[in-house]
């Protein structure tokens, strides 16, 4: 491993080690332990069919584009069924691919409008030993036992219109559950209590989203944790800003405007910069430099990108270069620091999963079952190409040298045979 990504590793790994995560084997939350796809030492496999390095192929009941996520060799994930008026998790066993538990934890007789491209179990759960953590955004978040599937709490309380349906996943940070509630009609970030789930602290967005039109106050981000200058920030994106928040009690500490909204993929903090997509209307890649407390100033933009940026996939910063598709399957490689095209060119189609990077190959996933692997150089060299049957819209999950993808009907476990 590179020294320049040994020292990112290392800048993370602290307060994801106390949240009870092991690097390697372990893929606890959305986008795995490092926050951003990273799985470098695992070996996975360059080729794979429907009858090609399959280990098993697990169908998995109702709807969801949750990803899996993984821990002491179980498989969680969140599902809906009954037109999603039960709102599902189901573990997997990571051995065998068997439903060890399936088991409802909310049941809705009343569903807000949702995207018909969306889920109503599309945020991805996050996981501790011993416990699930689950969101369904406003139809509520709960805590499970991990061996029993039993219910330890249930909180409902935080309720917000998103439009077109959940969609941000939610992390952990020492005693904090942080949600986003980026809605047409609240905007905030909520930290609740992971023993009580009860809430401990919200804090409103500063940006004055109330004078915009409801239909453009609202986003879909993931939060990240970041060491800037000594301490841990919470980077936090919503609807025309990007946020630097202090965990402990949610102070502002810096913020950027951007021009989008309905932001969607998590924020990347690589090298001593933040990596955002700017969201609908306005599709950007910006890189910004945050700072460590000085909310009144702005977080100054190194530079921005405003061509094929994603809307729905994260990016991958890789040996100094960004790495990303727009929505249509357009791949590009940027310089890290100056945000140089390096290449451009078609490498899967319609897009939503977030590529992740594995033993210095990257896997780029699309919506119809196809999965396009790279090298990470300067100039575009493809690897490979697969397919399974059915549509990807989760992200992809490694354990070990398994790789986890989930279709909308089957979850698989892919390896070398």
């Amino acid at each position: 491993m590179r020294w320049r990504a040994l020292c990112f590793v290392a800048s993370l790994l602290c307060p994801l080690l106390a949240a009870g995560t092991l690097a390697g084997e372990d893929w606890p939350q959305f986008r795995g332990p490092t926050q951003q796809g990273w799985a470098e030492s695992a070996d996975l496999p360059t080729t794979w069919s429907e009858t090609q390095n399959i280990t098993w192929k697990t169908a998995i009941p109702g709807l969801g584009w949750s990803s899996p996520v993984i821990l002491d060799r179980q498989i969680w994930m969140t599902t809906a069924t009954d037109d999603g008026k039960s709102l599902r998790a189901i573990c997997v066993d990571q051995d065998s691919g068997k439903i060890t538990h399936d088991v409802e934890v909310f049941a809705e007789t009343e569903l807000e409008p949702k995207n018909a491209f969306n889920s109503y179990a599309s945020p991805t759960p996050v996981l501790e030993h011993g416990r699930v953590y689950v969101t369904f955004g406003t139809y509520g978040s709960a805590c499970l036992d991990a061996k029993t599937a039993n219910i330890i709490w249930k909180n409902d309380t935080l309720r917000l219109d998103h439009k077109e349906g959940p969609g941000s996943s939610p992390i952990l940070w020492k005693n904090y559950f942080f949600l986003h509630c980026d809605g047409m009609d609240v905007q905030y970030l909520a930290a609740l209590d992971k023993e009580t789930g009860r809430l401990a602290y919200r804090v409103d967005r500063s940006y004055p989203l109330n004078t915009l039109r409801p239909d453009i106050r609202k986003a879909y981000s993931t939060p990240t944790i970041a060491t800037i200058d000594g301490k841990e920030q919470l980077i936090s994106l919503g609807s025309r800003c990007v946020y630097g928040y202090d965990p402990i009690d949610g102070k502002e500490l810096w913020h950027c405007d951007v021009p989008g909204f309905s932001n969607t993929p998590r924020p990347v903090f690589a090298d001593g910069m933040v990596f955002v997509s700017t969201g609908f209307s306005n599709a950007e890649l910006w890189a910004i430099k945050p700072h460590g407390e000085d909310p009144d100033a702005v977080a100054p933009v190194v530079w921005k990108w405003i061509r094929g940026a994603p809307l729905k996939p994260s990016v991958l910063v890789v040996d100094g270069m960004v790495f990303f598709t727009s929505d249509s399957g357009i791949g590009r490689c940027l310089d890290e620091k100056s945000g140089e095209q390096l290449w451009q060119a078609r490498i899967i189609a319609n897009c939503s999963a977030s590529p992740i990077y594995a033993n210095g190959l990257i896997y780029f996933f699309d919506e119809h079952g196809k999965c396009a692997v790279i090298r990470p150089e300067k100039t575009l060299d493809e690897v490979a190409e697969n397919e399974l049957d059915g549509r990807i819209l989760a992200s992809p999950a490694v354990s070990g040298n398994a790789l986890f993808i989930r279709t909308d009907t089957a979850l698989y476990r892919i390896e070398k045979k």
